[in-house]
C-alpha cells in the first residue's frame, strides 16, 4: 500500500472527524516497513502528526480567546473526546511498528528511547480516561475565565485586578486583593470537586499502567530519564536551605523600607519605596512595537522571528472578559511559526511575560531545520531555559520602555522575582507529590497541606485572619489542574537560566550563541547535553551551585539598588 497524499497547509487538512483522518494512519500502518525505508515513512508520519497537532492548536486557541462561546468549546471538546483518543491509539500502533522494524538510527536515539518508554506504559483503557481529564481541564478554564468582579466602578476580570496590587495606596491594594480572593472563594468547593474528579481519573490511569500512584506514572509519561522523584525532593530541601533564607532577607528589607510591622499579601508587589508603579505602555500596539526594539538589540535573527509574529498577527496579548487566564506560546508546526497568548494589563509583569513567551517562540523558530516532529518535542526542562534566559538576556535593553533609573528598578524587581519564585515552585511541586502519593485525602487535608507547605517555603508574609484564603490559594495555579507535575521544570530551568545569564555578564556574544545552539538542537540530545551546550550544568539539589548563584544575585541587587 502506498502512503497517502497530505496537504501542505493545516487549513486544507480535513480533521472534522476520525473517519477523515483514519485513512492516513491506515496507510502508514499497512506500509511494508523496513529499517531501510523507515526514514521516508517517518517523514510522512511526522507530517501527519504535525497536521493533527496544529488542528487541535487552532481549536484550543479559538476557545481560549472566547471561553463563553459554546460552539468553540464544543469543537475543542469534540476533538479531545472523539478524535484525539483515536489518534493516540493509532500513534501507539505506529510506534510499535517502527520499533519492531529494527530501525535504530543513532541520530534518532532520543526519539527511539521515548517511543520505547511510551510503548511500555501505554494502555488502551487509559485513552478514554485521558480524554475525560482533558475535558475537565476545559471546565477549569471556563470556571476561571468567568470570574469577574465590580471594582473601581467597572466589571473586571481577576487578571485585570493585578495592576491594583502596584498602587501606593495600601487600602486600594487590600480592597483589590480581597475582591479577587472573595470571588475565587465563591467557587472554592466547585474547584475542589472538579479536582476530585481529576484525581480519581488520574489515579486510575496510573494503576491501569501498573504504577503505585500517578506521580510515578507521570515521571515515566513525561520522559524524565535524567532525574527522579527523590531528586525533586532533594531540590526542595536545597531550596529550603539556600534560597528561602535569601528570599526572606529580601522580604525583610521590603518590610523595613515600607515601615510596616508585618507584610500582608497585598504588600509584596508594590514598590517598597512608595514610587508609582512602572507603566510600560498604554495600548497593545505600543507594547508590541517597543518589545520589537528590545529584540533588535538582543539579536538580529531573533528579532526577525518576532517581527514575523507581529506581521502575521500571531500575538494575542490583551486581557478581556471571557478570555482564558494565563499566558503561553504554542507552535504551528506545519507553518514553522509560533503564537503567543497572554493577558496584558499595562504592568511591567506584562513585559516580562512577553519576553518569556518570546523565548519559547524563538525555540520554535530555531528548531525549524530539524526534520521530524519528535525532534521538536522538547522537554520543559530545556524549553523553560529558552524562556527564562530570554528574560535575563533582554533585561539590559528595557530602556525601550523606561528611563535609566526605571530600568534598574525593573531589573531589580525581576531578579527579586526569580529568587522568590523558587520557593513557590517548591511549594507547588511538593504539594503535587503529596496529593498523588496520598490520593485518598479530603478537601480539608488538601488545603491544610498547602498551608503547611506555604509556611515552610514562603515565610515572611502575615496571613493572620486570611487562613482560608491561604489554604485555597493553590486553586489559582492552573498547572495543578491542567498539566500536573509540569512545574518543577520551571525551577530546574531557572537555575539553568541564571547560569546562561551569568555567562552573558562575562561574554554576551558567546552566551547568546550558546543559548541559540542549545535551542537549535531541539530534543535530539539528552537534557544534560542540552544544558552543557547552553553553557550550564543540569543539576537538582546542588547546594554549592545555588549558593554561587545567590551570591551573584545579591551583588546585582546591591548594584541595581544604587542605580534605581
Amino acid at each position: 500500500m502506498t502512503l497517502s497524499l497530505l496537504p501542505d497547509r493545516v487549513e486544507d487538512f480535513d480533521a472534522s472527524s476520525w473517519d477523515t483522518i483514519k485513512p492516513h494512519f491506515d496507510a502508514l500502518l499497512a506500509y511494508d516497513l523496513t529499517a531501510d525505508n523507515a526514514p521516508a515513512w517517518l517523514a510522512q508520519w511526522s507530517r501527519l502528526g504535525a497536521l493533527v497537532l496544529d488542528t487541535y492548536t487552532l481549536l484550543q486557541i479559538a476557545y481560549d480567546l472566547d471561553t463563553a462561546d459554546e460552539n468553540k468549546r464544543a469543537a475543542a471538546e469534540k476533538f479531545i473526546t472523539e478524535i484525539y483518543p483515536q489518534v493516540m491509539i493509532a500513534q501507539q500502533a505506529l510506534k510499535q511498528k517502527l520499533v519492531a522494524s529494527g530501525y535504530d538510527a543513532p541520530e534518532q536515539a532520543v526519539m527511539l528511547r521515548s517511543f520505547r518508554n511510551e510503548i511500555e506504559i501505554y494502555r488502551d483503557e487509559n485513552v478514554p480516561l485521558i480524554a475525560q481529564v482533558n475535558q475537565l481541564g476545559l471546565e477549569y478554564q471556563q470556571i476561571m475565565g468567568a470570574m469577574t468582579v465590580i471594582f473601581d466602578g467597572q466589571e473586571r476580570t481577576i487578571q485585570q485586578l493585578r495592576p491594583y496590587q502596584l498602587k501606593t495606596d495600601r487600602a486600594v491594594r487590600e480592597d483589590a486583593w480581597r475582591a479577587g480572593r472573595e470571588r475565587q472563594m465563591q467557587d472554592r468547593e466547585k474547584l475542589h470537586d472538579l479536582f476530585d474528579r481529576m484525581l480519581a481519573l488520574r489515579h486510575q490511569i496510573a494503576t491501569n499502567a501498573g504504577f503505585a500512584n500517578y506521580r510515578d506514572y507521570m515521571f515515566r509519561s513525561m520522559g524524565r530519564f535524567d532525574y527522579t522523584p527523590d531528586d525533586c525532593k532533594a531540590f526542595h530541601a536545597a531550596i529550603e536551605e539556600v534560597i528561602v533564607p535569601a528570599a526572606q532577607k529580601r522580604l525583610e528589607r521590603r518590610r523595613q523600607q515600607m515601615g510596616l510591622p508585618a507584610l500582608r499579601p497585598w504588600d509584596t508587589m508594590v514598590d517598597p519605596l512608595g514610587r508609582e508603579p512602572l507603566h510600560p505602555f498604554d495600548d497593545v500596539k505600543t507594547f508590541i512595537d517597543k518589545t520589537a526594539r528590545i529584540f533588535k538589540r538582543v539579536d538580529p535573527t531573533l528579532s526577525g522571528y518576532y517581527d514575523t509574529m507581529s506581521a502575521e498577527k500571531l500575538l494575542e496579548l490583551d486581557s478581556r472578559k471571557g478570555k482564558a487566564p494565563g499566558a503561553y506560546s504554542t507552535a504551528f508546526i506545519t507553518r514553522g511559526q509560533a503564537f503567543i497568548f497572554m493577558n496584558a494589563v499595562g504592568m511591567h509583569d506584562d513585559v516580562q511575560t512577553l519576553l518569556h513567551e518570546a523565548g519559547h517562540s524563538f525555540h520554535t523558530f530555531e528548531m525549524n531545520r530539524l526534520p521530524l516532529l519528535w525532534d521538536r518535542d522538547i522537554p520543559m526542562e530545556i524549553a523553560e531555559v529558552a524562556s527564562m534566559a530570554m528574560e535575563l538576556l533582554a533585561a539590559p535593553y528595557l530602556d525601550a520602555f523606561y528611563s535609566s533609573d526605571e530600568v534598574s528598578r525593573a531589573r531589580l524587581e525581576h531578579l527579586e522575582g526569580t529568587l522568590a519564585f523558587l520557593p513557590y515552585m517548591a511549594t507547588v511541586d511538593a504539594f503535587q507529590h503529596w496529593m498523588y502519593e496520598n490520593p485518598g485525602h479530603s478537601h480539608a487535608e488538601r488545603d491544610a497541606k498547602w498551608a503547611e507547605l506555604s509556611g515552610r517555603f514562603t515565610p515572611g508574609v502575615d496571613w493572620f485572619g486570611l487562613e482560608e484564603e491561604r489554604a485555597s490559594y493553590w486553586q489559582r495555579q492552573l498547572h495543578i489542574y491542567q498539566v500536573p507535575f509540569y512545574y518543577v521544570e520551571y525551577g530546574i530551568a531557572q537555575v539553568g537560566a541564571w547560569q546562561v545569564w551569568r555567562n552573558s555578564l562575562k561574554d554576551p556574544a558567546r552566551a547568546l550563541n550558546d543559548y541559540r545552539a542549545a535551542l537549535a538542537l531541539g530534543y535530539t540530545r539528552p537534557l544534560p547535553e542540552l544544558y552543557r551546550t547552553a553553557g550550564a550544568t543540569f543539576s537538582l539539589g546542588d547546594k554549592a551551585l545555588l549558593s554561587q548563584l545567590v551570591d551573584l544575585l545579591e551583588s546585582q541587587f546591591a548594584q541595581l539598588e544604587a542605580e534605581a
